[in-house]
């Protein structure tokens, strides 16, 4: 896996929570799994989707893995405090998953794919452990889906620096558009990909706060050393594209466009 383009600080996990919370229904009302389920949460972090999978099917027997101590202490915290069920927390790598083949019903990837080097052979080595049958759900984001008035070129540039530091890395923030094609290559069957559109406007202040001015400028933010240090932006135009961004969600004719997609196949 490749590093995480955003930090894992106490910043970027309140980040993901209100991301996770904001975009709840549109991402994940239409995923529910009947109880009992043996369902597999792929790179969970620090439990931000984990606590709606529980929430949306209870009685699953819910296991979410990731690389990270830290993230799953926080994940496990994360559980307890909502509440609604505690999964199996397990700390492995997710391109060889120490489980069973067939082990699981159901897969489970959000924002996962995009920090990865090789996303078919973690794709490959899951499938493994998913019975004949199961699903496998995957969302994604497409940073370059992203489109926003007012529009300045300091604010695009500090918007670009975000996918140039995400593929330095040796992911790929673009990934939403190739969700079909990989799952596809996967060898899964039945398989349905639907765009997932976000837009913020005035009018919509609760999606103007939670997911432009507490998702995706911070996200923009968290790359601002990555960027300055390679190159890619001077810290003045730096500066000027942050304050433009948060124009576009403070201003009364701001507005902000972003497209997740979402992929839902059968093994």
């Amino acid at each position: 896996m490749t590093d995480y383009v955003d930090s894992y600080s106490a910043r970027e996990a309140q980040r993901l929570h209100d991301q996770a919370h904001t975009l709840s229904a549109l991402l994940h009302d239409d995923t529910r799994y009947a109880p009992g389920s043996r369902v597999l949460e792929v790179a969970c972090g620090v439990g931000a989707q984990t606590a709606i999978l529980l929430r949306n099917s209870p009685g699953v027997r819910l296991t979410s893995i990731d690389i990270a101590h830290g993230s799953l202490v926080q994940a496990r915290a994360q559980a307890r405090a909502q509440g609604a069920g505690e999964p199996r927390f397990c700390r492995c790598d997710l391109y060889a998953p120490p489980y069973a083949d067939a082990a699981f019903d159901h897969l489970f990837l959000c924002f996962v794919l995009e920090h990865l080097a090789d996303p078919p052979r973690a794709l490959r080595g899951l499938l493994r452990v998913l019975k004949p049958g199961g699903t496998c759900t995957v969302i994604e984001g497409d940073h370059g889906s992203c489109y926003f008035h007012p529009h300045t070129a300091a604010a695009q540039r500090a918007w670009d620096c975000l996918i140039r530091v995400q593929a330095a890395l040796g992911g790929d923030s673009l990934i939403g558009r190739r969700l079909y094609p990989l799952l596809r290559a996967a060898g899964l069957r039945e398989l349905a990909v639907s765009p997932r559109n976000v837009y913020c406007d005035a009018g919509r202040p609760a999606w103007m706060d939670g997911f432009v001015m507490k998702t995706i400028i911070p996200m923009v933010e968290g790359v601002r050393e990555a960027a300055l240090a390679g190159g890619l932006i001077d810290a003045d135009t730096w500066a000027q594209g942050i304050a433009d961004l948060h124009a576009t969600g403070r201003a009364p004719q701001g507005t902000f466009c972003y497209t997740f997609f979402k992929g839902v196949g059968r093994k």
